[in-house]
């Protein structure tokens, strides 16, 4: 079956040839919109909107297939009016909501469909180019009005091979133009655009398409198209599945926007609200130019398609910083020592500066000056961001010394905060407004509460405007647990604001551990300084809820396998360092911890003791700890898609080692007592 961006198709045997696009559909791949994300309808005054209405274009919305140029005028149709909504949620697939319209700002604009921001965008945008696939190692782009024909292609496709409205196009696959023009393509044929992660099982799968009632779903390759074939016989609405693959045949049009236009790297993963909203929506706003990573970005390959790209924006998890940060350190390591000392110099010329630009202090002295030529230009150069003019940070907690890190080599990385029920971003940090450890300040139109603060100032994070979500699919209970009756969304987590009106978490409530003895305990900040007290930890997991004391669960740096993202036996280049300076001569994780290396074991107890000493209390001290023998990682479920720890899959799968902490007759004798 040809389809386009969709050539090579695999339909369900039982579609028969009425499965096969005619002639008249023109076929490519496609979009519509998932509930509870961004550019959704929320609770307001007077207007009102549904879910798929408000969201996805309502030109398209009454298509059916084979209407040929009928799709085309509809496209410049009016938009019909909808009924009034008087709730502020909904969990049906065809509810409507309240817009929470406000009096002035940007929260008093007229509400936009989705197929009316595009269309303003290829007004202004038509033949700067849009998307970059690295094709046989070659860059194939399309403009935006390229791009926008594919989309239409696509929601002609989906609706000839049976997307009804209100249905889902589930998508799973790695960041591509095929992924964006499926997502878009669903939405203008009033479809559910349901992006799945790539790593997700079939069962997982099977739950998300389910759930959105699925009547397409769109699979990038062979192995993610049999993750569905196992399950289809258990999707009722399922009508088609779609392979992509094959390149884009375009003709690229004479000109050059570089210049003209900021161009970002699309690589986290397209199903998390992150990069749905700075890949595909804010980009298409702004006609920004979207480069494609390719799929082993998060494996060691990002930086080389930094290097390659140089985009002008861009937004990593920390866990992305971090990594770089370990490899810049790696990398330091190995230089002569009058480089390490001129590093250290302008690091420390570095922090300090911009330190005081963050306090409002601009002038930049004649140190500062040399070392942006002799340092600052050479490490942005080396990490692909020399025009980067905005890096940001999100979707997890940072620590503050990965963000000095980078700020002393004069590459201020800023926080953002939000959640996929805000629809991405409600606090941002900016080049002329940002304080370390904060998430800046509220974005115009939009709301924030401290919802009962303590005597500090602490309490729950709460948002309100127009880009809080509508509710969860099929969920009522936990939509209302969500948004109260005033219409406020519970974040979940803790904060507070300073007295410029910056935004700092503190920590998340379902994350807290409160002791036997009643206190509460973020365990974030404890496990940040154990990191930054001892280089060669991987990653830190507090545990201790309940219990009378705080122990811990440490891993160790070790090399990952590029190819599959586990991580291995070997100690990395930084973590062998370490141990090479302690004395040690272990070259790898099994090592250690079957020998129970003294130099290791003391070093990682004194940096645990030091971190005890600044515990504002006892019971937020560390009394035990044990190194496990592998690292956390995607690949064995301890972290999630953008990196962030899965505290209770870690829980569950070291439930006896946490259990022997507590088990033990010997008592914590107030320091650290390491276990094999």
């Amino acid at each position: 079956m040809s389809s386009g961006l969709g050539r090579g198709t695999s339909c369900r045997p039982d579609m028969g040839s009425s499965s096969v696009p005619d002639k008249g559909s023109d076929s490519a791949l496609g979009r519509g919109t998932a509930p509870g994300r961004g550019g959704e309808p929320a609770p307001g005054r007077e207007s009102s909107s549904g879910l798929g209405r408000g969201t996805s274009s309502r030109m398209g919305n009454e298509l059916r297939a084979g209407q040929g140029e009928q799709l085309r005028a509809a496209e410049r149709a009016p938009a019909a009016p909808s009924s009034p909504g008087s709730s502020m949620w909904t969990t049906r697939r065809d509810g409507e909501v309240k817009l929470r319209m406000e009096e002035q700002g940007p929260g008093s604009e007229a509400p936009k469909t989705v197929h009316q921001l595009f269309q303003e965008s290829v007004s202004k945008y038509s033949n700067f180019y849009a998307l970059a696939s690295k094709k046989n190692g070659k860059w194939a782009k399309l403009t935006y009005k390229m791009y926008y024909d594919e989309c239409w292609k696509a929601a002609k496709s989906f609706l000839k091979l049976g997307l009804e409205r209100f249905h889902g196009v589930g998508i799973l696959g790695f960041n591509s133009a095929e992924w964006f023009i499926a997502d878009i393509g669903a939405i203008l044929a009033g479809g559910f655009a349901v992006g799945i992660y790539t790593t997700n099982s079939p069962e997982a799968c099977h739950y998300v398409a389910e759930n959105c009632s699925a009547n397409v779903i769109v699979v990038e390759n062979h192995k993610q198209l049999q993750k569905i074939l196992e399950i289809e016989h258990r999707l009722p609405h399922l009508k088609a599945i779609v392979q992509y693959g094959e390149e884009i045949k375009e003709q690229r049009p004479k000109l050059d926007a570089r210049e003209k236009q900021e161009e970002v790297v699309s690589y986290l993963p397209l199903s998390h609200i992150a990069a749905q909203m700075c890949d595909i929506w804010a980009a298409m706003a702004l006609g920004v130019q979207v480069y494609f990573a390719q799929p082993d970005a998060l494996k060691g390959s990002l930086v080389e398609t930094l290097r390659e790209v140089r985009p002008t924006a861009f937004l990593g998890v920390p866990r992305v910083w971090e990594k770089m940060e370990e490899k810049m350190k790696s990398v330091g390591m190995k230089a002569s020592a009058i480089r390490r000392k001129v590093a250290a110099w302008a690091k420390g010329v570095g922090l300090q500066t911009n330190l005081k630009k963050m306090d409002g202090r601009l002038d930049e002295p004649v140190n500062f000056r040399l070392a942006r030529q002799l340092v600052y230009r050479k490490v942005r150069k080396a990490i692909g961001l020399e025009r980067c003019t905005k890096c940001y940070t999100g979707a997890a907690p940072i620590t503050r010394e990965t963000l000095e890190f980078f700020l002393s080599l004069n590459i201020p990385v800023m926080e953002l905060y939000g959640m996929s029920e805000s629809s991405g971003p409600h606090t941002i940090s900016l080049p002329h407004a940002f304080k370390l450890g904060s998430c800046g300040k509220v974005l115009s139109g939009c709301h924030t509460l401290i919802h009962k603060p303590d005597m500090d100032g602490i309490g729950e994070i709460c948002f309100s405007g127009r880009h809080v979500f509508m509710g969860y699919l099929n969920m009522e209970d936990k939509t209302r647990e969500a948004i109260d009756e005033d219409g406020w969304l519970h974040s979940g987590d803790l904060g507070k604001h300073d007295k410029d009106g910056f935004l700092f978490i503190t920590g998340r409530i379902k994350e807290l551990i409160i002791t036997a003895g009643g206190e509460n305990i973020p365990p974030v900040p404890i496990e940040d300084a154990v990191k930054n007290a001892v280089p060669i930890i991987s990653n830190a997991m507090l545990v201790g809820d309940k219990a009378k004391f705080l122990s811990m669960l440490l891993t160790l740096k070790c090399v990952v396998d590029a190819d599959t993202g586990e991580p291995g036996d070997e100690l990395s280049p930084e973590a062998l360092a370490f141990c090479q300076r302690l004395g040690s001569k272990a070259t790898k994780v099994s090592e250690i911890i079957s020998s129970k290396d003294k130099a290791i074991y003391t070093a990682i107890q004194k940096g645990i003791s030091a971190v005890n000493e600044k515990a504002v209390s006892n019971a937020q001290k560390v009394q035990k700890w044990v190194l496990l023998e592998k690292d956390f990682s995607l690949f064995g479920g301890e972290l999630g898609p953008t990196m962030k720890l899965k505290r209770p899959v870690v829980a569950q799968k070291y439930r006896d080692r946490i259990a022997q902490f507590y088990t033990d007759t010997e008592p914590p004798s107030g320091e650290p007592s390491a276990r094999p």
